[in-house]
């Protein structure tokens, strides 16, 4: 073989190998553009995250989104029986199982269960948590829930909202470049000036997996919640039959599709939204990033429509 044809044929094969590393690359910058994506769910006690985002939760991370928990209280007071340390310690170890369930981060704020307040010194938390969390998307509890710690996290949460982008506000952790999506999740109350959510995520494929997660805090969903709510039904032994209470009770019975959000099923889902039997839903809070539809397809890749 001559040398100019030995020449030519290494240059084709350099070709080659130059294409194949720009099909490479292009879809690395794909993969990463959807795994760099970094969402916190920041609510009061340690099992809220998980009872009001848990399917959200799994559907992300299966995308390869970055997750993290935020307990804004330690849970110290969510027991009958016990002292607050040994009720707080129970709870951490609960978080612990969660956190090899989901493989997510989960932090726990040293914050009384039952008094939170909405105070400087926790709203400087709050905004070091979205900030070193590089959040794009922040959830939290309704302003209008049921508990006084809900009501609070969800306080402080506005309020850190804006702040986050202000660099002379905790000047030692970098600011952030862009406001991420702030959301509420939907509580045991409707909002009562506009009841439709914004955001509907189907869950039903995951709704096991949300049931897995919950199962997590025994002492909340098998123990305390049932005595103090006076519940009449049996808690099962078996480890089958608590999942399939959980499921029920807890994911499938809060999942319902309202008269409300059907609409918004069907805008987000489309032809498919006759699939959709289980869902989450979120209400954007204004305080935040400003975002149409295409910002939310883009940061909800599952959403179909």
């Amino acid at each position: 073989m001559t040398n100019h044809i030995m020449n030519k044929v290494l240059k084709i094969h350099l070709v080659f190998l130059l294409i194949s590393l720009i099909g490479i690359k292009l879809v690395h910058a794909q993969e990463d553009k959807i795994s760099k994506k970094r969402i916190i769910v920041i609510c009061a006690h340690p099992d809220d995250a998980e009872i009001t985002s848990g399917g959200t939760s799994v559907l992300l991370s299966k995308l390869g989104y970055e997750l993290k928990f935020v307990s804004v209280t330690n849970g110290n007071k969510g027991y009958y029986s016990g002292t607050k340390d040994e009720i707080a310690h129970r709870r951490y170890k609960e978080v612990q199982e969660v956190k090899k369930r989901l493989r997510c981060e989960y932090e726990i704020l040293d914050n009384n269960d039952g008094e939170l307040e909405a105070h400087l010194k926790n709203r400087m938390e709050i905004i070091r948590l979205i900030r070193e969390w590089k959040a794009d998307i922040v959830i939290t509890h309704p302003p209008y829930d049921y508990h006084p710690d809900h009501r609070y996290t969800s306080l402080l949460v506005q309020d850190a909202s804006f702040l986050v982008n202000v660099p002379h506000v905790l000047p030692h952790i970098p600011a952030l470049n862009q406001s991420p999506l702030f959301l509420y999740t939907r509580g045991r109350y409707t909002n009562p000036i506009r009841p439709q959510p914004d955001i509907t995520i189907d869950i039903t494929s995951v709704a096991k997996d949300k049931a897995y997660l919950i199962d997590a805090h025994v002492s909340q969903v098998y123990e305390f919640l049932p005595w103090i709510n006076k519940s009449k039904v049996h808690i099962p032994e078996t480890k089958e039959g608590r999942l399939d209470y959980i499921l029920k009770e807890y994911v499938l019975k809060r999942g319902t599709i309202q008269a409300y959000d059907r609409e918004v099923v069907q805008k987000w889902y489309g032809q498919q939204s006759a699939d959709v039997k289980t869902i989450e839903a979120f209400e954007i809070c204004e305080f935040g990033r400003t975002v149409d539809d295409q910002d939310i397809r883009e940061l909800f890749p599952m959403l179909k429509n």
